[in-house]
């Protein structure tokens, strides 16, 4: 190898050496550089998830405090109180008589970071006032809602009967509300309540009612002051189907059953242990049940009257008529005990 191809040897070998070099450093320099970008870029990624949910947790705090200010207190027993009251005092407002109605409490059933109650309600009046009930609760300021609701005709013209189940929230808030009292979002003077007096105008609910047939003319000899006419026949006596059980409310802890007599139209009042219907009456019955003869609908009150030996129940909203005799099976617990306990007695 001569001179100039040691040269050239040298030039190619340095020349290797230092790209290797290069590329070396640049491999040394910038990999950990291109780690770093990784990590800041997952570090702006995970900031940015942090700022979006603290966002949303205070933008949902917030709504939170705007529904708990909607609510009616922070724990269950004083929540079901006021929102007996505002019950009551909206049956009255809307032109409706509060001891045709029933109240009887749902729950509480616990939920996730709240506890859901309620009230069953069913009781009848005439429709506008049902109308105007509805009208008030669905526009109640309150956290509210109605359910289950059922309107059916009732026995005389203009009048229906009403069932829902309404239901509201006591939720489980850490925060400190000043509650202050709310107003109605309208009033039942209001266009949106003017809107459905076609339902009462109309009156779709109204039982279909026979024609009565024409009085019979009287013949000359029986005409009414003929000398051969006969005495008029006294009226029977009204019977048990003019007795309608109207209200199975409670009144400080014990229950009370209102029984409207259809023919002269008053109410009287009956407590447990007072003589009904041929029996005495043994109490009155809130479980819910299937009503009788209406399939797949609920009863959620029911008197129930002992006849010597015998039970016999009668829904709220039926006739003394409409009486039925009840199964071991069908008897609440405090009743059912007793009958299955008792001897026999033999012949």
């Amino acid at each position: 190898m001569n001179q100039r191809e040691k040269i050239l040897a040298g030039l190619v070998l340095g020349t290797a050496c230092l790209f290797g070099g290069a590329l070396g450093l640049r491999a040394f320099i910038t990999k950990p550089l291109t780690e770093l970008d990784k990590r800041i870029v997952a570090a702006r990624e995970r900031l940015e998830k942090v700022n979006t949910e603290r966002r949303n947790y205070f933008a949902s705090e917030d709504r939170l405090k705007s529904l708990a200010k909607l609510t009616f207190a922070d724990t269950v027993d004083e929540a079901s109180a006021r929102s007996g009251e505002m019950l009551t005092k909206q049956i009255l407002r809307a032109g409706l008589k509060e001891v045709n109605f029933t109240r009887l409490p749902v729950g509480p059933r616990k939920m996730r970071g709240a506890s859901e109650i309620g009230w069953n309600v069913q009781g009848e009046g005439a429709l506008a006032g049902v109308v105007n009930l509805l009208f008030l609760l669905e526009q109640s300021p309150y956290l509210l809602r109605l359910e289950n609701l059922v309107v059916s005709g009732g026995e005389t013209p203009g009048v229906v009967r009403v069932q829902f189940r309404c239901l509201t929230l006591v939720l489980e808030s850490m925060f400190d509300i000043q509650r202050e009292p709310l107003l109605a979002k309208v009033e039942l003077d209001a266009p949106e309540r003017r809107a459905l007096d076609t339902i009462v105008s109309r009156d779709i609910l109204r039982p279909y009612i026979k024609r009565p047939p024409p009085p019979p003319v009287p013949s000359g000899r029986n005409a009414p002051g003929s000398p051969t006419s006969t005495p008029a026949t006294p009226a029977a006596p009204p019977g048990p189907e003019t007795f309608r059980v109207v209200s199975l409310s409670e009144w400080q802890g014990q229950p009370e059953i209102h029984v409207r007599d259809l023919t002269s139209q008053k109410t009287v009042r009956y407590k447990p242990g007072d003589a009904l219907a041929g029996g005495i009456i043994a109490l009155v019955d809130y479980r819910a049940m299937p009503l009788p003869g209406a399939s797949g609908l609920q009863s959620f009150s029911r008197v129930i009257v002992r006849v010597k030996d015998e039970f016999f129940a009668v829904e709220r909203g039926q006739t003394l008529a409409d009486l039925r005799k009840l199964e071991v099976a069908q008897l609440p617990p405090e009743l059912a005990k007793p009958v299955v306990e008792a001897p026999r007695t033999t012949p």
